[in-house]
């Protein structure tokens, strides 16, 4: 491949991962919101999903469900551009160094006779465990613009009240503004290091994903875009089955109150263990779960959209 095919892919794959952003964001957003809620609050507020949807949408009306929609507006635009984009980015790599079957070919590993004895149309795919190292590179990397964004919309979204002036912050700007003011950059990237943790998992996402896609591409009649829709689908619900304790902790440490001039309250979470411990002494192992219902509801059909839209536009760009 050359420089400028090269620089052309990695340009399709930031492309589509916009229009990825945008579908997720559409449909998922209303689920997060209760899924986020249920996190942070315990069964005196909410005694389950059901109730703190119908309890947001009287007291707040369906506006209340879509409380900081902006920053993933705007920032999963971003996210899914990067993450699908340097996805893309690292899969290549991956391919062209370390599972190069004929720089792999020189060496004395096992696993490498293995690929050399594979018939030559299966010899240059990428195997699963290279999509999920690519999942992992991925999320590292996009977590430095996933984790502002998600504590902003994290901290929207548990104002509770219905009128503006009770709130602590107006909107996105004024959050973000807010919490630099009195925090400064570290303010901003609080829970930086819970998103490297959760966003780890992305092992199980995109090494499931390629498992299924193979799966269905090879065993069904299905066309390539409900083979995306599906593989996207299901490996969303891998993913989260994998990672949502860690999704929880990371929700309690950016909802937890940053003190100081803020005037929110007392900090209780120095870090990701301190935040870990308190949800198994509140509610044992349950509290890792809590909210699950909503997250596993939204997570085929979000994610699944999603790929769709990723997978079809990388198709649809000349």
């Amino acid at each position: 491949m050359t420089e400028k095919q090269e620089s052309h892919s990695n340009y399709k794959g930031f492309v589509a991962g916009v229009f990825s952003g945008i579908a997720k964001l559409s449909v998922g957003h209303p689920f997060d919101t209760i899924k986020t809620r249920l996190q942070t609050s315990d069964s005196a507020r909410f005694s389950g999903p059901l109730q703190c949807l119908l309890q947001t949408i009287r007291k707040e009306g369906v506006p209340g469900l879509y409380k900081g929609a902006t920053p993933p507006l705007v920032g999963w635009m971003f996210m899914d551009s990067i993450m699908l984009g340097s996805l893309t980015f690292y899969r290549r790599i991956l391919h062209e160094t370390l599972f190069n079957p004929h720089r792999m070919a020189a060496s004395p590993s096992s696993f490498a006779e293995r690929d050399l004895r594979l018939p030559d149309s299966k010899i240059h795919k990428l195997p699963t465990i290279g999509h999920a190292m690519a999942g992992v590179m991925a999320g590292a990397t996009v977590s430095f613009i996933a984790a502002p964004v998600e504590h902003i919309k994290a901290r929207l979204q548990i104002q509770y009240s219905s009128k503006k002036s009770e709130r602590l912050y107006k909107g996105p700007i004024d959050c973000l503004s807010k919490i630099y003011k009195y925090h400064g950059i570290p303010g901003v990237y609080h829970g930086l290091s819970a998103t490297l943790l959760f966003r780890s998992f992305f092992f199980f996402w995109w090494g499931s994903y390629d498992v299924f896609t193979r799966l269905l591409t090879e065993k069904t009649d299905l066309s390539t875009p409900a083979v995306n829709f599906w593989a996207g689908g299901l490996s969303a619900q891998v993913f989260w089955i994998t990672s949502y304790p860690s999704d929880v902790i990371k929700q309690r440490i950016m909802t937890d109150p940053l003190a100081g001039g803020l005037n929110d309250g007392a900090r209780r979470f120095p870090d990701w263990k301190t935040a870990a411990r308190t949800v198994y002494a509140e509610n044992g192992w349950r509290g890792y779960w809590r909210g699950f219902l909503p997250c596993f509801l939204r997570a085929f059909p979000a994610n699944a959209v999603a790929l769709f839209a990723f997978e079809g536009v990388m198709r649809a760009l000349p």
